[in-house]
């Protein structure tokens, strides 16, 4: 099926970025730049990366190297790298190599005029907001990481599996053609996606949630080494502030041109540990009907959504994967579950305080960050 963002025309901002991705296509596929129609040709949809020299625009790049219906067109980043090739501009350190094809391409300022019509953005909190709204503006789709547009009343946060109706959003923002999506941050997106099939069967009046993140979550070069072997850091500026807001938007009701937050009571305590990828999460929840241990199991291991029903490239088989062994979910054997983007759980019992608590395992940088904003725009894809 061809997407919507083919069919409604890629608008390329210069004369030379026109040319250069003309010729890039007719490479490919005999094709024009504005298609109106698929005539038996497979057209990738340019995308773009913003903050592509960062951990979260690597895992972009990790993520969409071959990518069935995206392609990477353009990447960009501070003015410190911009005019660079990647190779020249960026610190690789993902496991995996750097993809052949984004060695020698040129890195752009993060400024409007990118060869395409859909970014991506890993960018720092500290300069996303600005710049993700100016590419709204002149009608790029843009899908953050970033913490910035998160609570604004006309932007959707995000976790497909969860909330995707909230996507209608888009339509009551100011941008035209344009329009700001935000994935939500790391821990809440593994705790939020645990916690929905348990929200929908049976209701969950309250939890508490105590994490044990990865340092990647920090971003590079990260945690000082002094500071994190041999140690347990129990504070992440903002952190617990976004999982106990964030969680209530993303379960909350669609009203109109804004989200209801739902009543859920979220208590969250975070502390930075000494694992490279993987947030390990120990959750308590107090449920609104009464369950037992064997249909709170069937609710985890029987969820599906519109990702998966929809068969998505980036959506996991099983969002979720429940765990018998007591000393299961660990980060080292499970966060690359499903492509990275399951959830792994385990010792669900009874909890004295409230009803049940549990343990959860996400990959912070791939579902928590990159994966879900690609899901995302593959969501957007199919279903708007």
């Amino acid at each position: 099926m061809l997407s919507k963002f083919i069919k409604a025309g890629i608008k390329i901002k210069t004369e030379a970025d026109q040319y250069s991705l003309k010729n890039k296509l007719k490479v490919k596929a005999e094709v024009n730049i504005f298609p109106t129609e698929n005539k038996g040709v497979d057209v990738k949809i340019p995308v773009g990366i913003l903050g592509a020299t960062g951990s979260v625009g690597q895992q972009f790049i990790h993520l969409l190297r071959d990518h069935p219906f995206f392609e990477i067109t353009a990447l960009a980043a501070s003015e410190r790298s911009a005019g660079k090739t990647y190779r020249e501009a960026v610190t690789w350190f993902l496991s995996t190599p750097m993809p052949d094809f984004v060695e020698n391409m040129t890195v752009h300022a993060c400024e409007p005029n990118l060869p395409c019509r859909i970014v991506f953005s890993g960018l720092d909190a500290s300069v996303a907001g600005p710049i993700e709204t100016a590419f709204a503006r002149e009608g790029y789709t843009v899908i953050s990481n970033a913490r910035n547009h998160r609570f604004d009343e006309d932007v959707p946060l995000v976790i497909p599996e969860v909330n995707s109706n909230h996507l209608e959003l888009t339509k009551h923002q100011p941008y035209g053609k344009g329009c700001i999506i935000t994935n939500p941050n790391c821990s809440t997106i593994g705790l939020t996606l645990a916690i929905k099939p348990l929200v929908d069967a049976f209701g969950v009046e309250a939890l508490h949630v105590v994490t044990f993140q990865a340092l990647s979550g920090a971003g590079y070069p990260g945690v000082s080494s002094l500071d994190i072997i041999d140690n347990v850091i129990p504070y992440i500026s903002g952190e617990e502030e976004k999982i106990q807001k964030e969680t209530k938007k993303i379960l909350g009701t669609l009203e109109d041109n804004h989200i209801q937050p739902a009543s859920i009571k979220v208590s969250a305590q975070c502390n930075r540990v000494a694992v490279i990828d993987g947030h390990l999460e120990c959750v308590s929840i107090k449920l609104k009907e009464i369950a037992s241990e064997a249909d709170i199991i069937e609710a985890w291991r029987s969820f599906t959504a519109k990702p998966q029903e929809l068969a998505l490239p980036t959506a996991p088989l099983k969002p979720i994967h429940y765990f018998t062994d007591p000393a299961y979910p660990q980060p080292k054997l499970h966060r690359n579950l499903d492509k990275g983007m399951a959830v792994s759980i385990g010792r669900l019992q009874k909890c004295p305080v409230l009803d049940y608590k549990f343990v959860l395992l996400s990959h912070n940088t791939i579902r928590g960050a990159a994966g879900t904003a690609i899901l995302i725009g593959e969501m957007m894809n199919s279903e708007f």
